[in-house]
């Protein structure tokens, strides 16, 4: 067995993990019952790309229960749980290639390695397994089944290469179900990045003010748990709409230049590059601090922030300190990645219960519709959304009503008027 992981000796700890995040995917569970009896992905090889968390390591194990061949690399250098790739490789048989705080070269020799087994089916948290096929190594892509994409960034690289004709195989975009965006985004990011920003700083909330790049389903998860703990928000957005939802639901809205001179702490979450730079960096505070929910590390420009810094150091383990000339300090946390993963544990377990079960049951959709599909982005089908909504229901044990045969009759005919 393959694999390439820190430490094989920290497996036991990692091992608790597992089972600890294990006892709070219900869902999940009840998949992997399912696909250990049928065998649905007998014989597919899949390549995953995600964060190398202990949530995901049982839907690695759902994965191989239902007959998948399944390697593991990391989607983030800085998201990787050492203790988990050690456990799944010792304890569950599960190739991995994921090493915390690896350089880039490593990360893309990691993603080369996922890819060697030459799967059937792509599993991307951002897109990289995507991008690499498609760049390096084109003549996988006839093999390919299809993929999943389990992020809003991803979804939008994606959905682009849809539209140029450059996509070469289908993909589902996981991150568009409703049981993943309105509670993973939501509840999930909402939570994740406060827990990231208070393990780093210990930082008071209550009385702050908060400034929130973007208003999508993760910038309102942000800005609705900020608020919670008494901060002040601020919400910088440029679509129209989510300025104007963002208003209604009673936050300032500005632009991010004049929330500049304002803010006390900043967090992106926009899915763009560059969002903030030297102009917003000039305006800012004494002492603020700067933080990224985004996938990818560009929605702060980094380069701009050193070349305005006359000196740098690290204050704490997930700070770094920049000093502009004047004394003016700018308290970078997680290097400008991720910060619910660099700075803390991700999502909690019961919320990426919903997420990994749209991944295995989507695994199964594109191994059964293999023959059909396009080369193209799908949305989740809505019968898994809805099945995995009702599972979860029933996991908390709460019933809901049917319609009668009258109300479904009624809601189906335009004939019954007022």
């Amino acid at each position: 067995m393959m694999n390439d992981i820190k430490d094989i000796g920290i497996a036991p700890e990692g091992k608790s993990r597992i089972e600890w995040a294990d006892s709070m995917m219900p869902v999940l569970r009840l998949i992997r019952e399912r696909f250990s009896r049928e065998k649905p992905l007998e014989g597919t090889r899949i390549a995953a790309c995600l964060h190398v968390t202990s949530e995901t390591a049982n839907l690695m194990r759902t994965l191989r229960d239902g007959g998948g061949l399944v390697r593991l690399c990391a989607s983030n250098p800085l998201s990787t749980q050492d203790e988990v790739a050690a456990s799944l490789v010792k304890d569950h048989g599960i190739e991995v290639f994921a090493i915390k705080n690896e350089d880039r070269e490593t990360y893309y020799k990691h993603i080369r390695a996922a890819l060697e087994i030459n799967p059937h089916i792509t599993m991307d948290d951002g897109a990289d397994l995507v991008s690499t096929i498609h760049t390096e190594i084109l003549d996988l892509a006839s093999g390919i089944y299809g993929g999943t994409e389990e992020t809003t960034t991803g979804v939008i690289r994606l959905r682009s290469m849809a539209k140029e004709g450059a996509l070469k195989y289908p993909i589902i975009a996981v991150n568009d179900a409703n049981t993943k965006h309105l509670f993973d985004n939501r509840y999930g990011t909402g939570q994740s990045t406060i827990d990231g920003i208070l393990r780093a700083t210990n930082v008071l909330l209550a009385g702050s003010v908060f400034v929130v790049c973007g208003y999508g389903w993760c910038g309102r998860g942000i800005a609705m748990r900020a608020r919670g703990m008494g901060a002040k928000i601020i919400v910088c957005e440029v679509d129209p709409l989510k300025a104007l939802e963002a208003t209604m639901d009673g936050y300032s809205v500005m632009p991010l230049l004049e929330a500049s001179c304002q803010g006390d702490i900043f967090v992106t979450s926009t899915g763009n590059k560059n969002v903030i730079g030297k102009s917003h960096f000039e305006k800012m505070k004494d002492g603020v601090i700067v933080a990224n929910a985004g996938h990818f590390n560009v929605e702060i420009n980094l380069e701009d922030l050193e070349k305005l810094a006359g000196q740098k150091r690290t204050t704490r383990k997930d700070i770094r300190e920049f000093k502009l000339k004047g004394g003016k300090r700018i308290n970078l946390l997680g290097e400008g990645r991720l910060v619910n993963l660099a700075c803390a544990e991700g999502h909690p377990s019961l919320v990426m219960d919903m997420s990994f079960a749209n991944q295995a049951l989507c695994c199964e959709y594109l191994v059964s519709k293999r023959k059909e599909l396009e080369k193209r982005v799908y949305e989740v089908p809505k019968a898994i959304d809805a099945n995995i909504a009702r599972l979860k229901l029933s996991s908390m044990g709460i019933k809901i009503d049917g319609l009668s045969e009258e109300q479904r009759e009624y809601l189906s005919s335009w004939r019954t008027g007022t």
